[in-house]
């Protein structure tokens, strides 16, 4: 596994590129401080979208059900292993990590008729 650090700058071409290519893929958003402890914010849920918008300075994950904002952020790191991405954290201006967590969803076969 490996971690690589995204630059600020290149965050909003990054997060649009990931979308187009992370289709089908299901998320789990962890929110971890130390005023907090850890918290799970969704659980596996079908993810739509990622964009940063530099105007308002948002992260937004979108998640079927649920709109995800982080305001403020200072940094973006993605973990990938076994040659695909397995997670973003981002980190906001009061230092909360915010940790989406990717995975294919079931294949469950075809109901038997």
């Amino acid at each position: 596994m490996t971690i690589q650090k995204i630059e600020k700058d290149k965050w909003r071409s990054f997060l649009d590129g990931l979308s187009r290519i992370l289709p089908a893929k299901e998320a789990e958003i962890e929110v971890a401080s130390l005023d907090i402890g850890d918290q799970i914010e969704a659980e596996w849920l079908p993810l739509l979208g990622l964009t940063y918008d530099p105007k308002n300075d948002v992260v937004e994950v979108a998640l079927d059900g649920l709109d995800h904002l982080i305001h403020h952020p200072r940094e973006l790191y993605i973990e990938n292993g076994a040659g695909t991405m397995t997670s973003l954290e981002i980190v906001d201006d009061e230092g909360v990590s915010q940790i989406v967590k990717l995975r294919d969803p079931l294949a469950l076969p075809p109901p038997r008729t």
